[in-house]
């Protein structure tokens, strides 16, 4: 064995690998796919099982026909009940091989395209404490020319890795070979169950494996043009790819949600700060407030960071739907029922309620808690997301209506707000709006921060402050606590201003 195979061996004797044959319509490379993988690797696999996707041709037939001997490694095929494509194909032997605890496995096409001999190469770098092993053609790229790929396939291959590539922000050679081979615990992690049924389910993958920062190698293969039927649409690929970066993309910017791409390891949804430029958590850090006052901060989530900015010169009680973030500090109350049969909460003057009011079933019994809470003439700072932001108004024009992990759409809100409607809400709650501050779109928070958008979040911010209604991607109320109407009422029948006077 030379080093390469030796490492290969290291990793079967180590792990439970399995190879895993998708197959459609493959009578005629079948069995000479499978005698080509090496004896040695077949003896040491945990299983090779292929998924037949409804071929309408003798594929079943061969594969149960041939004569091999499996002292150590089963051969077990399967059929799907109708063509599932090759995406879907995918999605049942990763979800078998997952649910057979195996630990790496290998896909092998069926037609024999993609050398079966390279599979030493393939599972020898899974000593290096990679996630995923790729085949690429093209390295160096002149080598799938050589190797007989048509002179169009190559360039068209060239082309989309590159656009591929930057937009993924990634530096592979191919992003089209379906030469793959999975660390199970690491694909385990992501969706891959809501990819595309299609070819572009090797495209959707990619971008999961970079969005969980999993580590992905290429190794060289050499190229195989054979008579091997294509069922690929090249143009109708090609575009499912861009757009599957491109939603990506918009993913990465808040304002489009696909499940397949909302990867997070930790599941937990961590609160993120808007202390950037021009922002909420920004205003109020530089605000002013009276020392003397009693200050009450709400939040939903785990975030206490507006009112901690400002210091520990206030006096300032911390109340929240959940206890996690600091249980010393935060007590927990149910943001979703009245407070004054869970918590004594009363006589302050200014009241924090950031990014609170969206996140509840029933704002209309939150404001009024709040209400009872204040003291006559304080102040409530309450801030949301502006659902009339004017991205959402034109996606509304062309029929698009996206939820997102974070922002305006966020998947957790359950009351979207204009400007208007927020001011309505607090009106009807007995406050009176005294000042409406519009903040843009938290361009600072994205990774690619330039100069150029830089100089779009300062023009932003100017029309967020100038128009909130239409160009305030947040924005923040501060009200004044009005007279209760029954205290109102109390006064003003406590006593005749007039006395009667008989009328003779």
């Amino acid at each position: 064995m030379n080093n390469v195979e030796k490492k290969a061996f290291t990793v079967l004797q180590q792990n439970k690998v399995a190879i895993f044959v998708v197959a459609f319509n493959a009578e005629s490379h079948i069995e000479s796919t499978l005698k080509r993988i090496p004896k040695w690797v077949i003896d040491e696999l945990e299983e090779i099982f292929i998924i037949d996707d409804k071929s309408t041709d003798k594929t079943i037939e061969v594969v149960n026909s041939i004569k091999w001997s499996f002292e150590k490694t089963p051969l077990n095929i399967f059929c799907t009940p109708n063509n599932q494509g090759y995406g879907g194909n995918q999605k049942i032997g990763y979800t078998y091989a997952v649910s057979k605890n195996f630990d790496i496995v290998v896909l092998v096409h069926g037609d024999g395209q993609y050398a079966p001999e390279s599979i030493p190469e393939i599972l020898a770098q899974y000593l290096e404490g990679y996630d995923a092993v790729y085949g690429s053609r093209f390295m160096p790229k002149s080598s799938a020319l050589k190797g007989g790929m048509p002179f169009y396939k190559w360039i068209g291959n060239i082309i989309l890795t590159s656009a591929q590539n930057k937009l993924l922000g990634s530096k592979m050679s191919e992003m089209h070979s379906g030469f793959r081979s999975y660390r199970i615990s690491s694909l385990a992690q992501v969706p891959f169950q809501f990819n595309m049924k299609n070819f572009t389910f090797d495209a959707d993958i990619i971008v999961q494996f970079h969005i969980a920062k999993f580590k992905i190698k290429e190794v060289s293969i050499p190229t195989y043009y054979g008579d091997e039927i294509c069922y690929v649409n090249g143009f109708s690929y090609a575009w499912g790819c861009v757009k599957t970066f491109i939603k990506y993309r918009l993913m990465q910017y808040e304002i489009f949600y696909d499940p397949k791409f909302d990867i997070r390891i930790n599941r937990s949804h961590p609160y993120s700060s808007k202390a950037v430029y021009s922002s909420l958590h920004t205003y109020i850090s530089n605000s002013y407030f009276d020392k003397k006052k009693r200050i009450l901060n709400i939040s939903y989530g785990e975030n206490i960071f507006a009112t901690q900015s400002l210091g520990k010169q206030y006096d300032i009680t911390y109340i929240g739907q959940y206890r996690s973030y600091n249980s010393n500090t935060v007590l927990q109350v149910d943001l979703n029922k009245p407070w004054k049969k869970q918590k004594e909460l009363d006589n302050f003057d200014s009241v924090f309620a950031l990014d609170v009011i969206e996140h509840i079933n029933n704002p209309e019994v939150c404001i009024k808690e709040i209400f009872d809470a204040m003291n006559t003439g304080g102040k409530l700072y309450a801030s949301t997301g502006n659902i009339g932001f004017f991205t959402i108004r034109i996606m509304l024009l062309f029929g698009f209506f996206n939820y997102s992990r974070r922002g305006i759409l966020d998947l957790t809100h359950t009351r979207l707000m204009t400007v208007n409607s927020f001011k309505r809400l607090l009106d009807y709650g007995g406050f009176e709006v005294e000042k409406v501050v519009g903040f843009g779109p938290p361009l600072d928070n994205l990774k690619n921060y330039n100069i150029l958008l830089k100089f779009f979040n300062k023009i932003l911010s100017y029309f967020a402050h100038k128009y909130p209604s239409l160009f305030a991607f947040h924005f923040l109320l501060i009200c004044k606590r009005k007279d209760n109407f029954q205290d109102v009422v109390n006064i003003t029948t406590k006593a005749p201003s007039v006395e009667n006077e008989s009328i003779s």
